[in-house]
C-alpha cells in the first residue's frame, strides 16, 4: 500500500525534519560534553586546590660555607662516627625517629650551625632541628 500526499511539501518536509533534528542532536551533544568536560576540569583543580596541606612552615635551607662542609667530613672521619641504625630512610624534610639519637653540632662546624643537631646515617651528615626533629639539610 502506497501513500499519497496531497501536498508534495509535506513529504519534503517529512524527510528533512530527521536531518535537521540530527543536527540539533549534534549541537546539544557538543556542548553538553563542553559541559561536563569542563565541570571536571574544575572539580579537578578543586580537588587539587585542597588536597595540599601544610603542617608547619617550610624549613629554610641552611647555607653552608664549603670551609665548613670540608670540616664536617673531616670531623667525621677523623672521629670515626658510626652511623646510626633506623628502620626509616633519613632524608631532609623527614622527622628522625625518637629513638635515634641526636647530637649536638660542634662549634668548629659554623657559628650557623650550632641551634642544629646532626645525625650521621647513610654516609651522609643530616642537620636537624632539634625542637621539630625534622632533617632541615643534608650535608654531602
Amino acid at each position: 500500500m502506497e501513500l499519497e500526499f496531497v501536498e508534495p511539501e509535506a513529504v519534503e518536509a517529512v524527510l528533512v525534519l530527521p536531518r535537521i533534528w540530527c543536527g540539533f542532536r549534534r549541537i546539544i551533544m557538543k556542548k553538553l560534553l563542553m559541559l561536563a568536560t569542563a565541570a571536571s576540569l574544575v572539580a579537578t583543580m578543586a580537588n587539587a586546590q585542597t588536597t595540599v596541606t601544610t603542617t608547619g612552615a617550610a624549613p629554610a635551607a641552611v647555607q653552608i660555607e664549603p670551609q665548613y662542609r670540608t670540616k664536617i667530613k673531616t670531623y667525621i672521619t677523623e672521629n670515626k662516627v658510626r652511623p646510626v641504625q633506623s628502620k626509616e630512610k633519613i632524608v631532609v624534610g623527614t622527622k628522625v625517629p625518637s629513638d635515634v639519637e641526636l647530637v649536638a653540632v660542634p662549634s668548629d662546624w659554623g657559628p650557623s650551625l650550632t641551634k642544629y643537631r646532626y645525625v650521621y646515617s647513610g654516609d651522609r651528615v643530616m642537620l636537624v632541628d632539634p625542637g621539630t626533629r625534622t632533617v632541615v639539610q643534608e650535608v654531602d
